[in-house]
Formats: C-alpha cells, sequence, structure tokens
C-alpha cells in the first residue's frame, strides 16, 4: 500500500475575508485572492524547511517502507515533488462566509452556489500553483480543532458581533452545514458529498445521533448510505458515565459543562466523557469554541424515528 507524505497545511478564514470586502462581492474575490497568495507563501515556507531533510532523522519512516526506502545519509528532497507527498491548502467557515454574503446557507440556492463558486476557487488556485512547482498542493476540509476558537475571536476583535455570523464562539468546520441548523441525516450527507468532491486533499462528514442502541436498523441504513453516496462520514454520537451516581445520560448545558441531569455533577474529573469532535474521539475537556460548537449540534435524526 502506498502511503502519501503532507508536507503540512495552512488554513484559511474564508469568513474573515468576506467580512472584510463589506459584501461587496467584487472586493471578496479580490481579498481572498490576496489571503490565497498569503496561504501559498506560507505553504512554501513548510515546503522548503523540509528540503534537506535526512532520511536518518525518522528510519522507520524514509528507510524502512513506512513511506520510503531511502539510503542512510540521502535526504526526502525527491519525495516533496511529482505528486509523491501532498501539501494543504485549508479552509474553514464556508457557512459565515455565504451566510454573510448571500444571506442564504449552502441549502439554499444562492448560498450553494457561492459556496461551490469558493471551493472550486480554492481548487483552481491549488491546480495553478500545481504547475508552476510540480508540488502536489490539495484543498482540505480543515478539522480547526483549535483553530475554531482563535477564527472566532479574531472575527468579533475585528467586525465587532454581527448576528448569525460572529455571535459565537467558533467557526464552522470546512464545509459543514452549521451544526444549529436543522437537517435530516440524509439529506445533509446528500448536499456534503458535493463539497467532498471539492475537497480531495481531506475532508469529513458527520451526522449527530441520540443513543441507536435500540434502533440498529437505522444505523445500518445511515451506513450503507454513507458507502453509496459520499466519501468519507462518521456517525457522532456520547458515551457518558457520571462517577458520582452512574448515570450515563450527561449532556452539555448553555455554561459550556456537561452536567449529570440526575445527580447535578458537573466536574469533569468526575465523570467519563467520549465524543467525536471533529474527525477523532475526544475525551478530553474543549475550549470554548469547541464546546460551543458541541452544544449548538441538533441531531439528524428524530427521536421519533426510534424503535423502543
Amino acid at each position: 500500500m502506498l502511503l502519501y507524505v503532507n508536507q503540512g497545511v495552512v488554513t484559511i478564514n474564508l469568513p474573515h475575508a468576506a467580512l472584510s470586502s463589506g459584501g461587496d462581492m467584487k472586493k471578496f474575490w479580490s481579498i481572498l485572492d490576496e489571503r490565497l497568495e498569503l496561504c501559498y507563501r506560507a505553504l512554501m515556507t513548510r515546503h522548503n524547511s523540509l528540503k534537506g531533510v535526512k532520511s536518518d532523522v525518522a528510519p522507520i519512516l524514509w528507510q524502512y517502507g513506512a513511506y520510503a526506502r531511502l539510503k542512510e545519509g540521502e535526504t526526502i528532497d525527491k519525495l516533496l515533488y511529482g505528486g509523491y507527498s501532498t501539501i494543504s491548502l485549508g479552509y474553514a467557515g464556508l457557512y459565515e462566509t455565504v451566510k454573510y454574503l448571500t444571506g442564504e446557507s449552502q441549502l439554499e440556492e444562492k448560498g450553494y452556489k457561492l459556496s461551490i463558486e469558493i471551493m472550486q476557487k480554492l481548487n483552481d488556485k491549488c491546480e495553478e500553483w500545481n504547475e508552476k512547482t510540480n508540488i502536489g498542493f490539495s484543498v482540505y476540509g480543515s478539522p480547526i480543532e483549535n483553530a475554531t476558537y482563535k477564527f472566532a475571536k479574531a472575527l468579533q476583535r475585528d467586525f465587532g458581533i454581527i448576528e448569525g455570523i460572529t455571535d459565537k464562539q467558533y467557526v464552522t468546520n470546512s464545509y459543514h452545514i452549521t451544526p444549529s441548523q436543522e437537517i435530516n441525516a440524509f439529506d445533509k450527507l446528500a448536499i456534503e458529498s458535493k463539497f467532498q468532491e471539492l475537497s480531495s486533499g481531506g475532508c469529513i462528514s458527520y451526522v449527530e445521533t441520540p443513543n441507536l442502541t435500540k434502533n440498529v436498523d437505522v444505523i445500518i441504513q445511515l451506513i450503507q448510505y454513507m458507502y453509496e453516496n459520499i466519501m468519507y462520514a462518521e456517525i457522532n454520537t456520547t458515551t457518558s458515565y457520571c462517577q458520582v451516581c452512574g448515570c450515563r445520560d450527561l449532556k452539555m448545558h448553555e455554561d459550556l459543562k456537561f452536567h449529570c441531569p440526575n445527580c447535578g455533577n458537573d466536574d469533569f474529573d468526575k465523570m467519563n466523557i467520549a465524543l467525536r469532535v471533529c474527525g477523532y474521539i475526544s475525551t478530553n475537556p474543549f475550549n470554548d469554541g469547541r464546546a460551543e460548537d458541541i452544544y449548538s449540534r441538533v441531531y439528524h435524526i428524530d427521536d421519533k424515528e426510534f424503535k423502543e
């Protein structure tokens, strides 16, 4: 099996470009071009820092076949070109961007159209850079685990609080439909699959569900639909346990802390929480941005669909 090496990622804050334009579409595309040029320069800095690195720094990776079988003392330079490795243009906040510029989300006509145009722009830039450098640039839907909060704070710092755009402590992941927007699981997967086609360097979609252990049929239907319709997707659910009283139904409240509905315990050190954040399962406390994202999430499978 061939493993592709990634040289790193630089992620663009798309809503910042949109808000900087003041809603002027011509100005938005011009600012986006400027920001993408900054991303290119940053990515080339990452690339150039790898040139001259010798295989000896990680023999298992570079000499014994995990990535390659280079000789001792040989540099990895030749593997940085020609498509053997990739380097990623990340992006975040597509929802906030089109919501600000069109007043619509990706679920509506104008919002969807602009979303596709922006994604195509990112792909066109990567192709342009590929041709210029012979380096494998690709568009990557960044999980932005810490950046979701940093990007949101930057938006509030520079533009203040704008209802529906900067009034939360997180920026929506990549192309995702924003966590609080109501949508059926199958419809969400169908629409997000269109964006995955334009995020070939990396992408992940999810549907949020309650405990489905009593509704295995729906789990099977979801997995089958994912297999047939989308490149990479996950089913999110929360596993929890209160160490004080044994309750297994802990929920995050508006104060962005998990609470036990039975005994009131809200001490994270006295509970076990495991939930998928974006791409991996976390058991750690979350920064305020990611916590608010989790709190905002709606279920994409309705309770009425459950079997008792």
